[in-house]
């Protein structure tokens, strides 16, 4: 048993020095290729192995021609374990070469391209993740280049629908500083008119830069959702009565939730105003509200005739006005992106679909929370 013990602290006294030894030169080296690093793997083991056997062997007093045999069995094992670590050490460095490689395509605006040969499981786990990370870029991209279209599209709107009332405000003031207006009354009401839309313009666009930025602050109180929509059509009533639509809203259930009441009320104002100048006369405009699951659905249904499929999935996008978007009672084409906003800003969601003679816009609030 001593024997045994004293052979093992041998043993373990010699492969504990070349450990030491190895590990120190793998910090040494720890900038260097993985291959470097394999090699220096292989031959601390081989030389803790040699070191433990030579100890081993002095300790119990081998013959030099036992000793000779062991050292070259020893020997020939750290040759191949050295080349076998070498062969490794340059597959691995071609293979992250090789992502390496595709990665410097995918960060110069590419699409990553993952290397045909199989790599190791890291380099595999890796090459999975920069995969992921090319696609949600890309996509980014795609949204980048859309909404910098969306804006472009909204400055010529918006460029064009300031020109109309300025150059009219212009018109009537120098008609009026002429002195040839025989009703200044008559102008003096259509200017102010005039001012409301740019008015409306502006209003419309600082909340959009607001959006935009982050930077809506909302303060959110406890209300019922049929308060909310019945302010929303007392308010547009009169809008309806001049263009000759109904406005209904019998199927309100009286839901609790917990939003800005300022900002969810612009955003039904929104909708609505919208529905009634897209709905002919004697048509109606319908508004619900209902519990679904964890969601309050509000939806205002219109008699628009429907959207064509292919701009629906640009009708909340900053600028859009659809096919009827060139006369200013279509506005600058930012309602609907404001309406948007404002809901995923309460963490719900807006969509629109088409309907029998027209469409409907709905918006999930989640409810709330003990409702």
């Amino acid at each position: 048993m001593r024997d045994l013990l004293l052979i093992a602290f041998f043993a373990l006294l010699g492969a504990g020095l070349a450990g030491l030894l190895g590990a120190a030169a793998l910090r040494l080296l720890r900038h260097r290729s993985v291959a470097v690093s394999l090699t220096v793997v292989a031959a601390v083991t081989v030389i803790a192995m040699l070191a433990g056997t030579l100890a081993v062997a002095q300790a119990m007093f081998l013959s030099p021609h036992d000793l000779k045999v062991v050292t070259m069995v020893v020997a020939m094992a750290a040759v191949v374990s050295l080349a076998v670590a070498l062969l490794l050490g340059r597959w691995v460095v071609a293979r992250s070469r090789e992502l390496t490689q595709a990665a410097r395509s995918f960060g110069e605006g590419g699409a990553f391209s993952a290397p045909h040969r199989a790599p190791t499981a890291e380099l595999a786990e890796l090459s999975r993740e920069l995969a992921a990370t090319s696609e949600k870029l890309a996509a980014s991209r795609e949204r980048e280049r859309a909404l910098e279209a969306s804006r472009r599209e909204l400055v010529a709107w918006i460029s064009h629908d300031l020109r109309t009332p300025l150059a009219g405000l212009r018109a009537m003031s120098e008609a009026l500083e002429d002195g040839v207006v025989q009703d200044p009354e008559r102008y003096f009401t259509r200017m102010r008119t005039e001012v409301d839309r740019l008015n409306a313009m502006v209003g419309d666009l600082f909340e959009l830069s607001r959006i935009h930025a982050g930077a809506l602050a909302l303060t959110p109180t406890r209300m019922s959702v049929y308060d909310l929509v019945g302010e929303a059509l007392a308010g547009a009533d009169p809008l309806a009565r001049e263009h000759g639509v109904r406005l209904v809203g019998d199927r309100v259930e009286p839901v609790p939730v917990e939003v800005d009441g300022k900002e969810m009320t612009r955003v039904l104002a929104n909708l609505l105003v919208n529905a009634i100048r897209r709905t002919p006369a004697d048509g109606t405009v319908a508004v619900a509200a209902e519990r679904r699951e964890e969601w309050v659905v509000l939806s205002v249904t219109d008699g628009c005739g429907g959207i064509p499929e292919e701009d629906l999935p640009r009708v909340f996008d900053t600028g859009w006005r659809g096919s009827q978007a060139r006369t200013p009672p279509a506005g600058a084409g930012l309602g609907l992106a404001i309406v948007r906003g404002i809901v995923e800003a309460h963490e719900g969601r807006a969509d629109v679909r088409n309907v029998t003679g027209g469409c409907r816009f709905e918006v999930r609030l989640p409810a709330a929370v003990g409702a």
